[in-house]
């Protein structure tokens, strides 16, 4: 038997809050139910997910692997739920969800899957866009509501807060920086990298730091996921800047390393923006009601820093 998607939900939420306590708070159920529910999903796939201890759970390696897919399946069923034809009831209301690769691949797809369970009436189209796109998107009317990380100028749209990531230097494990606990982004730019395409709000971001510290960003090939970023990593091509709750998703069977980096601005604040001026229906109101309350979720859970490494 598959198992259910409240369970999945459940699952992904306790991953990114490291505790089933909160996860099963924000899932407004109780802790005894939440954790029968995990119980029941261990047993169902016959793997252990999360390691327990009084400060929390952690991640199996089975876990990272099954958090890796239940994102992307809540994702889909989401697209799905969207896509399909309510014959005419006319019951159902679509909103138009834009948002960038750091979003889709931390947080964003248990958090839409909370708001669909409270909210069955409400139809989401998922896309998932650089920043700036999603920008223009909301300007021109092409999007609903858009989840970002600040780029250029935000006129126009109304933002509020999200959640936040913190950058991380991803890297195999021999290289010289390896043998720090944290690095500083200068220290990065001595080394070929590893990047995402143009259009990612990150390589403006590093772009830009990369000027102030008077050096260039050594960009041996740029690709277009975080995934293949950390392949080309993997396979020696040089290091690379990426989320770190991201970055710890593909650690499991490479031979990477992460290192957090030091410097103030590796820890953005993603934002929540609708196109100001327009009229805002009750659903879409809901929607970012809900999440800007996953912003203050994020910010109770907190955050862990260090060293991580693959298998």
């Amino acid at each position: 038997m598959l198992p259910d998607l409240d369970s999945i939900a459940l699952f992904v939420k306790a991953a990114e809050l490291r505790s089933l306590t909160r996860a099963a708070a924000a899932s407004s159920m109780g802790l005894a139910a939440a954790s029968r529910r995990i119980s029941l999903l261990e047993h169902r796939l016959k793997c252990s997910l999360f390691d327990r201890s009084h400060k929390g759970v952690e991640l199996t390696p089975a876990g990272v692997t099954l958090l890796h897919h239940a994102k992307q399946l809540l994702i889909q069923i989401n697209q799905m739920q969207a896509d399909l034809d309510e014959h005419g009831s006319g019951r159902r209301s679509a909103l138009r969800v834009q948002a960038n690769t750091s979003a889709m691949a931390q947080y964003l797809p248990a958090d839409l899957a909370t708001f669909n369970a409270e909210h069955p009436d409400v139809n989401l189209t998922v896309k998932e866009r650089w920043s700036d796109q999603i920008v223009q998107a909301l300007l021109l009317g092409d999007a609903d509501v858009g989840i970002i990380n600040p780029c250029g100028s935000l006129e126009g749209l109304e933002c509020q807060p999200y959640r936040r990531d913190h950058l991380c230097a991803v890297m195999p494990r021999d290289h010289p920086l390896s043998r720090h606990d944290g690095v500083w982004f200068e220290q990065v730019l001595d080394y070929p990298l590893v990047g995402l395409e143009d259009g990612a709000s990150l390589m403006a971001l590093l772009a830009a730091q990369a000027g102030l510290a008077q050096k260039a960003l050594k960009l041996r090939v740029q690709m277009q996921g975080f995934e293949a970023v950390c392949r080309m990593i993997e396979a020696g091509m040089g290091i690379g800047v990426l989320p770190k709750q991201a970055a710890e998703a593909y650690l499991p069977g490479m031979h990477l390393e992460i290192r957090v980096l030091n410097d103030k601005w590796a820890s953005r604040q993603m934002l929540v923006c609708t196109a100001r001026g327009r009229e805002k229906s009750d659903p879409l109101i809901r929607l970012v009601r809900a999440l800007s309350h996953a912003f203050r979720d994020g910010e109770s859970a907190g955050f862990s820093y260090g060293r991580m490494r693959g298998t």
